[in-house]
């Protein structure tokens, strides 16, 4: 952006003059990569290699530089105040991974030390400086990814998404975490093998907690230190994309801590918060609220979102708390909050801002992710802006999960009068471009593991768990599952510990983990999955209501036509001779079934079934199956027959030539 420090000869006119454009765009909320003009940044002034620091401090009285090179004290390295709250200062001899803060001075003349909210790497908790880093330079070798992604289609595309917490996935023997590169060393090899597409990571943005697994941020440009440098996290999205597995993070603009060195009244005064106490606080949470309103805020969150994407290659943002986002009611009683100008209790500021968010993203990488964490009924959450939308590709089915997890948590024998949350889905499936969900949020704070969830002794919790992962990948939608669950981890998941991989030496979580990976490579191998996931074209009921016997059956179907039947029966009775309705005539031939003895079942199959000429179900075509007891099978469907051919009428017999019997004639 150009050098902000005076030098002979320079007029402070010019130096003002030179900073115009980019705090002029930072002021209207269109600075979308302000962390390149604020921060701290190397660059040569006067023949002296230095650091310039740039801040937004619009209520400060003064504001200095400090860190080791000064011994930390206050005005050695005053800044400038170059204009509307925009302070600069130049320091030769600054060294990269020096440490630093701003002592900024109130209007009430107290001094506060903060971290720089542009800061791009920081010291590793319980310290809470910035450090001085540049990420340039850094040889990236996904070339070849980022080429196919630019035409990769991701609404119609196979998406499988691992949900990850970094610290937690493998330990070291010592309990210490593996750092970026030696972590995507082992978890690349092994999401290929298990048949992922994607990786989504809990927020990798620097916190200074670690029981807030990254979402409550005080780094919005700096990858958490403590898994390495911002270069080792570079190596992590390089080495992944290398392995063919897309990189998603969660990224949070709903709220930030109150930690003294961070955000919370950076100035002294609200200043990247609400400054409306019914606004700008989560009190449930301890966190305060963005001020959506401001265009500076905005410029810096954006800005945000843009610098993972464009620095880090990231292929796309889970959006986190979106709903805390929309309504100015969210998690508060009355009187504790106050409507919009038109009397609404919906965030017109925080509408604002998400479709300005995401046209800045969709509108440069119209290939990347932008994935809404939304939880209520709000509409057109994953359609464009233009549209009356919110403008993300991606909404997470936050009541499909509610709904599912209910179900399957069910007695079996009392699932008869819950059949409907299995079924209600498909009324609502089609609005949005869902993401299924089944996260980490479903497995702490005492909801149980995934297969605690599972009614029955231990062997009926497995056979529940895969019958609900076959239905799982076959209703519409993208599919996102949190580590530990793929094998079955009994305990809850806890961040300060390893997932507990030792159960992989018991059969039952083995087979779990065989079928797991089975459903994974049979999803991205199978177009009818998530080809035409999004429509009713892709999708047709058989059988929606046989509630007394807990059995649905469905097809999926791909944009060729190629169809996959699929049968579940949630109930621990075998069905033998279950008739249901079948698009064609022909052979059905069982492709797969969570009841194999390889994944632990009972080992009871369908040998290839034919159809009959006896209407059932709207079709003229029926099948009888023998369905296990507590287990989804997939069927192939049969290709329609094509109509037998006329035949072309005699040629006449003329004085013309007949072609010669033994061949065709010419095609016109």
């Amino acid at each position: 952006m150009g050098r902000l420090r005076p030098r002979e000869g320079d007029s402070l006119k010019n130096q003002h003059k030179q900073a115009e454009l980019p705090v002029y765009l930072f002021k209207q909320g269109n600075n979308f990569e302000a962390y390149r003009f604020f921060g701290a940044h190397f660059e040569e002034q006067g023949g002296e290699r230095g650091v310039v620091f740039r801040t937004w401090a619009p209520h400060a009285r003064a504001v200095s530089v400090v860190g080791d090179f000064n011994r930390w004290v206050p005005g050695s390295h005053p800044m400038q105040k170059l204009e509307d709250g925009v302070w600069e200062a130049f320091i030769p001899g600054i060294q990269e991974y020096d440490v630093y803060k701003y002592c900024i001075t109130s209007a009430g003349d107290e001094l506060l030390f903060k971290a720089d909210p542009y800061a791009l790497h920081t010291e590793t908790r319980p310290s809470n400086g910035s450090k001085v880093y540049d990420i340039g330079g850094y040889a990236w070798g996904d070339g070849a990814w980022e080429k196919a992604q630019k035409k990769a289609d991701p609404v119609n595309g196979p998406m499988n998404i691992y949900e990850l917490h970094a610290g937690s996935w493998r330990m070291k023997e010592d309990g210490s975490p593996y750092n970026y590169a030696e972590l995507a060393d082992q978890l690349v090899p092994y999401l290929q093998q298990m048949g992922y597409t994607h990786l989504e990571l809990l927020p990798i943005t620097e916190h200074p907690f670690d029981g807030s697994w990254g979402y409550q941020v005080t780094g919005y440009f700096a990858p958490t230190s403590r898994y390495g440098t911002p270069k080792d996290f570079m190596t992590f999205v390089d080495k992944c994309h290398q392995g063919g597995i897309g990189v998603i993070m969660d990224w949070v603009p709903a709220h930030f801590p109150k930690d003294g060195f961070g955000l919370y009244m950076f100035d002294g005064a609200p200043c990247y918060e609400d400054p409306n106490p019914r606004r700008g606080e989560h009190k449930e949470w301890g966190t305060m609220v963005f001020n959506y309103g401001m265009p500076e805020v905005e410029s810096f969150l954006v800005s945000s979102a843009l610098f993972w994407v464009e620095q880090y290659h990231i292929d796309g943002l889970r959006v986190d708390a979106v709903a805390s986002m929309l309504y100015l009611d969210y998690n508060r009683r009355d009187g504790e909050w106050e409507p919009n100008c038109h009397g609404g209790k919906e965030n017109l500021e925080a509408i604002a801002f998400l479709r300005k968010l995401n046209e800045a993203i969709l509108g440069r990488h119209p290939h990347k992710l932008m994935i809404a964490e939304e939880s209520t009924a709000w509409p057109m959450v994953s359609r464009p802006a233009a549209d009356g939308g919110l403008g993300f590709n991606f909404k997470w089915n936050m009541g499909w999960m509610n709904d599912m997890l209910a179900y399957m948590s069910t007695d079996p024998l009392f699932r008869a009068g819950s059949h409907n949350k299995v079924t209600f889905s498909f009324f609502y499936a089609f609005s949005e471009n869902f993401v299924l969900p089944i996260s980490h949020d479903e497995v702490v704070h005492g909801k149980c593991s995934l297969i605690n969830k599972m009614p029955g002794d231990y062997e009926a919790k497995f056979a529940n768990l895969r019958t609900f992962y076959g239905y799982m990948m076959a209703h519409p939608g993208k599919k996102l599952l949190f580590m530990g669950q793929e094998f079955g981890q009994f305990i809850e998941w806890n961040e300060a510990k390893p997932l507990d991989w030792g159960l992989l030496d018991y059969q039952e979580h083995r087979q779990l983990a065989a079928y797991v990976k089975a459903l994974n490579h049979f999803y991205t191998e199978t177009p009818a999955f998530w080809q035409v996931d999004y429509s009713w074209e892709g999708f047709q009921w058989i059988v929606p209501d046989d509630n007394q016997q807990s059995v649905i059956a469905f097809l999926r179907r791909d944009a060729a036509g190629r169809m996959v039947l699929v049968v579940c029966n949630f109930n621990p009775v075998q069905r033998s001779g279950y008739e249901m309705g079948v698009p064609a005539p022909g052979y059905y031939k069982e492709l797969l079934s969570s009841d194999d003895a390889a994944y632990g079942g009972s080992g009871v199959h369908n040998k290839t079934v034919r159809s009959r000429k006896v209407p059932l179900h709207g079709f003229e075509q029926s099948i009888s199956l023998t369905l296990p007891a507590m287990s989804t099978v997939y069927l192939a469907v049969p290709a329609p027959e094509k109509p037998a051919a006329k035949k072309k009428p005699a040629a006449k017999r003329t004085g013309a030539k007949q072609p010669a019997a033994n061949k065709a004639p010419a095609e016109k």
